[in-house]
């Protein structure tokens, strides 16, 4: 058992997410046989003092079977109208389940909005904090039922990294329908091998991540890679292991050799930093020359005006920037000190100018450092 793997047998705190494909299918809805399976796991866990959150998907595919339809909708108002349908199923399920163990769970909707504002971002950590004191299950699911394409995490296992930050999990169990990451796709060579164990940050690992997902789920492999990756700004090492295989949960925290581990070599952010890394849309995007992009990547400085060559996109003071070298890629970002309109006039110029330029001279900086988070970045 190598050192990394050891160590998930001192796991305090999961998160664990199931895809739709291991609870449910088009032709029979809800697998309630499976369901029954994963909460008998975590009632295990529970018995070992773990505490344990559980992001499911299956209520749009759930309401797609009970509506007769054979593939997940692209309209954002059939998809709220699936949800609303599947999702009373959905809380049945977990509910009839996990009560035959003697244990109560709490059903929890979430948008986007809900973790981008800081107030509700610290309610839903209150509350999950409380559940898990009172030895409840939370059952956390998107809320496609009023979701829009705005703000609609995309896919649950964005919104499983993002709970994993949120509570501050040692670790983030992701369940789908393959045995891991591949070193190439299973579908194409069929000598393709599991990747056992990685770091999540490793560049390599990219062009191993397909983006393809079932009839009825909506993220892939990709999704998953990125999903390792944001959970470990907050410490959390990841696993992606197959959910048909038996007694998989349990397996992952005996330190078994199952699934794809991605352990996070980076230094936990603090509480706030993870906060503003789990925004995941800014309002719009600040360009920098060379020397500011180099000093905000490297060393996560204020910024100043003076390092902003250019502004697209239109935002209010305390919005949600991102800052982009020259190349386009994503250094960091932060919550903004000015609006758009403002930093235009600001552009280029030392703070002691700012009067000239504006109306007022507010804070010299136009992101502070406190409110500034690095990024792995992607090219814009």
């Amino acid at each position: 058992m190598s050192e990394a793997r050891n160590a998930l047998t001192q796991v305090k705190k999961v998160v664990v997410k199931v895809g739709s494909a291991l609870l449910s299918d088009p032709t029979q809805g809800l697998d309630r046989q499976k369901i029954d399976a994963y909460c008998a796991q975590i009632v295990q866990l529970m018995g070992r003092h773990i505490e344990v959150i559980l992001v499911s998907s299956g209520a749009v595919a759930a309401g797609c079977h009970k509506l007769g339809w054979t593939r997940r909708p692209a309209a954002v108002h059939q998809l709220q109208a699936a949800a609303a349908v599947g999702q009373m199923g959905l809380a049945q399920a977990y509910e009839s389940a996990l009560s035959e163990h003697g244990h109560a769970t709490a059903m929890i909707m979430l948008t986007h909005d809900d973790l981008a504002d800081r107030e509700r971002y610290l309610n839903a950590r209150a509350t999950l904090c409380q559940l898990l004191q009172l030895n409840v299950v939370p059952v956390i699911n998107e809320n496609d039922t009023v979701a829009t394409d705005e703000i609609r995490f995309g896919d649950n296992d964005t919104l499983a990294a993002l709970v994993t930050n949120l509570v501050e999990a040692d670790l983030l169990v992701i369940l789908t329908d393959v045995e891991g990451l591949m070193d190439a796709d299973p579908r194409v060579q069929a000598t393709a091998q599991r990747i056992a164990e990685s770091r999540a940050q490793a560049p390599g690992l990219d062009a191993l991540a397909t983006a393809g997902a079932g009839v009825m789920g909506r993220g892939g492999m990709l999704t998953k890679l990125s999903a390792a990756r944001l959970a470990a700004r907050s410490g959390a090492n990841t696993v992606i292991a197959s959910g048909r295989q038996a007694d998989v949960l349990m397996q992952v925290l005996d330190g078994a050799d199952v699934g794809t581990l991605l352990t996070a070599d980076l230094t936990p952010l603090t509480a706030r930093k993870r906060w503003l890394a789990g925004q995941l849309r800014a309002k719009g995007d600040l360009l920098l020359d060379a020397g500011a992009a180099r000093a905000v990547a490297q060393d996560g400085v204020s910024l100043l005006a003076i390092g902003v060559v250019s502004v697209k996109g239109s935002f209010l003071r305390g919005d949600m920037v991102r800052m982009l070298d020259a190349n386009g890629k994503v250094v960091a970002q932060g919550l903004t000190n000015y609006s758009s309109d403002e930093v235009i006039r600001l552009a280029g110029t030392h703070s002691e100018q700012f009067g000239q330029r504006i109306d007022y001279v507010g804070e010299p900086e136009l992101v502070h450092r406190d409110n500034l988070v690095v990024v792995e970045g992607t090219s814009d």
